[in-house]
């Protein structure tokens, strides 16, 4: 997955606002905060920032 770090610092969770990191165990971005948790896929480098598309960690 190739996703700039300058996009990692602007993106953000779309259900709780807060900070997203690179999982790293897979391609997917992950919610910082604890609360919510929620796991989001990047499909051909680009983030599906969709909560409908999201799953638990």
């Amino acid at each position: 997955m190739k996703i700039d770090d300058w996009l990692l610092d602007i993106l953000a969770c779309p259900s709780c606002k807060s900070p997203l990191r690179v999982s790293a165990d897979s391609d997917e971005l992950a919610c910082t905060s604890e609360s919510c948790g929620l796991v989001y896929p990047v499909r051909d480098d680009i983030p599906v920032l969709l909560v409908d598309e999201a799953r638990k960690a």
